[in-house]
């Protein structure tokens, strides 16, 4: 299987070849894999031929139209998302059928970024379904939840903490550099919830525009702007009885936060347009790369906000300082991939698993994952050995540290924090040990660990 199979796969239905062609180097460009159909007809055999996992479809077209296309798509695969290109003349048609299940519509000519930020939408949506069944399939066929994988002690205290918060309702603000597993702990928490037959709803607050994300959060109602002909419940409502993981909730703008502060207070939503609350009944697990209590200092966040979601503050770590996870994930990685290809399991050499231990991993636990997903398709053989990584993981974990900060001729500070990541890796991430091996007295290593911005 090529690597281009591995992306999501969006087919694209339109019977002018420009757009055709401007669409597929588009999706190709933001690492999607298109697949085309020039009109309807064809569309309606490529909807059964690829079983896409995103539809971008022109409304108007000879004999098969969009309306087809939208039905036919449900019909195969009820959770398929399906865009709609309109022009002016077809837009009612379009927004009624967003109403009736299509997931969005664009209006021709459209804008490149527009339209890819409603395309990753789309995806994560996708997505997320898909893991859902596959989460409730699990707890179903084995009665239990798999712990997220690592053996790292801050690790071990991470799931311990959201193991006895599952139990409640209570707000989680989860913390961490992205990659780090902030949404592997959420649906974690959720699966582990009284909530977990409930569903799991996500959204990433810095993919999509203001005006777009309240509509998407809170709902909104008939009337309240153009296009609105008819009410439409929030993803906070689609919520209901389960948990909502709001990530990147640090990328929302103030006009935003004062209604999530709401949502918090009263456990209510005021839709777009509306006058009247509405009463949800949802967990809220949020998230952030962002250190919050900066941000409230620049004016960017607010402080009542931020006392509410810090409810249960979990700190993720990065991965650089859980070392001796680095090869289980890995592996674990490599397991799934074999039982997704239905290939035979690649193992890693001595020789890779060094290496893989030795870099500094800046995209944490999300790199290592596409880092062996890259491994496994170049690797010739059942083995996975050096050549196969990437460049930047072939460097010394020391070197990569200094280098990632693009400075050239290192500074003190810059050779000294890595000196103390490679002594705290070599103990086992054990501090006393590791301030006995530096020479310095535990708390003057702490000092040393908050001031690089390590973990303290």
């Amino acid at each position: 299987m090529s690597e281009l199979e591995t992306r999501p796969t969006v087919l694209i239905i339109d019977d002018e070849s420009a757009i055709v062609d401007t669409l597929r180097i588009l999706l190709k460009n933001e690492g999607f894999a298109a697949h085309v159909a020039f009109g309807g007809k064809q569309g309606l055999e490529q909807i059964a031929a690829v079983k896409p996992d995103i539809i971008i479809s022109d409304i108007r077209m000879p004999a098969v139209g969009g309306l087809d296309i939208l039905t036919a798509a449900r019909a195969q695969d009820p959770d398929v998302p399906v865009i709609l290109m309109t022009a002016q003349a077809s837009l009612q048609s379009a927004i009624s059928a967003v109403n009736d299940g299509a997931f969005h519509y664009v209006q021709k000519p459209f804008q490149n970024d527009a339209l890819m930020a409603i395309v990753r939408r789309a995806a994560e949506t996708r997505q997320l379904k898909t893991e859902n069944r596959a989460l409730k399939q699990e707890v179903r066929r084995h009665g239990h939840v798999d712990r997220p994988i690592g053996t790292n002690r801050a690790w071990l205290d991470i799931l311990n903490v959201a193991e006895t918060v599952a139990a409640t309702d209570s707000t989680v603000l989860l913390q961490g550099e992205s990659g780090t597993g902030k949404g592997v702990i959420a649906r974690y928490i959720h699966q582990l919830s009284n909530r977990t037959n409930g569903p799991f709803v996500s959204i990433n607050c810095g993919a999509l525009p203001e005006s777009l994300l309240e509509s998407e959060l809170f709902g909104h109602v008939k009337g309240s702007f153009t296009g609105a002909i008819k009410d439409k419940s929030g993803m906070f409502s689609s919520a209901e009885r389960g948990s909502f993981f709001l990530d990147e909730i640090g990328e929302t703008t103030p006009a935003t936060q004062v209604k999530l502060l709401r949502v918090l207070q009263h456990r209510e939503v005021i839709p777009v347009g509306a006058t009247e609350p509405v009463a949800i009944d949802t967990r809220l697990i949020a998230a952030t790369n962002r250190n919050l209590e900066e941000e409230i200092v620049r004016g960017n966040f607010r402080s009542d906000l931020f006392y509410r979601l810090n409810v249960i503050a979990i700190e993720i770590p990065p991965l650089r300082e859980r070392p001796e996870d680095i090869r289980l994930l890995a592996e674990s990685f490599l397991s799934e991939i074999a039982l997704k290809r239905n290939e035979p399991l690649k193992k890693l050499s001595s020789e890779a698993a060094e290496q893989l231990q030795e870099y500094a991993w800046p995209g944490n636990v999300r790199e290592l994952e596409n880092a062996i997903e890259r491994a496994v398709i170049l690797a010739p053989g059942t083995t996975i050995n050096p050549p196969a990584l990437p460049d930047s993981v072939r460097r010394r974990k020391s070197e990569s540290l200094i280098a990632d900060r693009t400075v050239s001729n290192p500074s003190l500070d810059a050779i000294e924090r890595a000196y103390i990541m490679w002594v705290l890796r070599s103990e086992g991430g054990n501090k006393s040990r590791a301030a006995e091996v530096l020479g310095i007295d535990a708390s003057t290593l702490h000092r040393k660990l908050s001031r690089f911005e390590l973990v303290a």
